[in-house]
């Protein structure tokens, strides 16, 4: 092989992996978006409740 065939397998495989780790990264951001949105629905129906209740006294 040569130098310049080295370099383009290379190229070709170093974009491949990045390929799949982009995938990869992607597919736990998507798996952990619904905890996120979960979680600030949560706090937002806290500090909500809390205001209901500061204000009721």
């Amino acid at each position: 092989m040569s130098a310049d065939t080295k370099n383009v397998l290379f190229v070709v495989l170093a974009v491949i992996g990045a390929i799949v780790v982009g995938g990869v990264l992607l597919k736990v951001a998507f798996k952990l978006l619904g905890l996120i949105i979960l979680v600030g629905l949560a706090v937002v129906a806290y500090i909500v409740i809390q205001k209901l209740v500061g204000q009721g006294r």
